[in-house]
């Protein structure tokens, strides 16, 4: 799929039936702050994706959630795992300075646009200029997590404190979380 020749999906193909989508960049990053809450299951991550997306959840949900991912994914398989293998950003924490990115880079109020496909928002968030406070923030994380990062800004980066830090994401499947809850039960602890 070519962004600048081909139109852009509103609909996914699941075992041979089209499903129309919700392909706008609001519903999308829904599903991915869903999938940042350390608070929901699995499943239930992967019904706020099913629900989100899909006018209509087909029936084949395994299917259908390989689907979505690919749409998620910017029409790939799976992410581009060369492109940043580090966490960098959190579209939670950092909304506000990737709100003012776009505004600053694109001259686009994402509370004003009525609709944005999602494919766009990659094309345009992957292009935020370097001058912005969001890309600043994100370059320094980089520079902090590979050692590459001066003295002085491991310091400002400590001065920084909350604004800096990312919060850890639970990436266990959910038979690990059971079976941590399970061994916590079994010992006295409390999660």
């Amino acid at each position: 799929m070519n962004i600048l020749v081909d139109k852009l999906p509103t609909s996914l193909e699941v075992n041979g039936v089209e499903y129309p989508i919700d392909s706008d960049f609001r519903s999308c990053l829904s599903t991915i702050l869903a999938f940042e809450d350390t608070e929901l299951a699995e499943v239930e991550k992967q019904h706020v994706l099913l629900t989100n997306l899909y006018e209509e959840i087909p029936e084949d949900t395994e299917a259908a959630l390989e689907k979505a991912i690919w749409f998620l994914n910017g029409g790939h398989l799976s992410p581009d795992e060369e492109a940043s293998p580090m966490r960098l950003y959190s579209f939670e924490k950092d909304s506000g300075l990737i709100f003012a990115a776009f505004r600053q880079t694109h001259g686009i109020d994402l509370q004003g646009i009525e609709y944005l496909h999602w494919w766009k928002f990659i094309a345009l968030f992957l292009d935020l200029g370097q001058n912005t406070t969001f890309c600043e923030l994100t370059s320094l994380r980089k520079r902090i997590k590979t050692g590459k990062a001066t003295k002085e800004e491991r310091a400002m980066a400590r001065d920084m404190g909350e604004m800096f830090d990312l919060p850890d994401y639970d990436d266990r499947t959910l038979e690990e979380k059971e079976a941590e809850r399970a061994f916590l039960e079994a010992v006295g602890g409390r999660q």
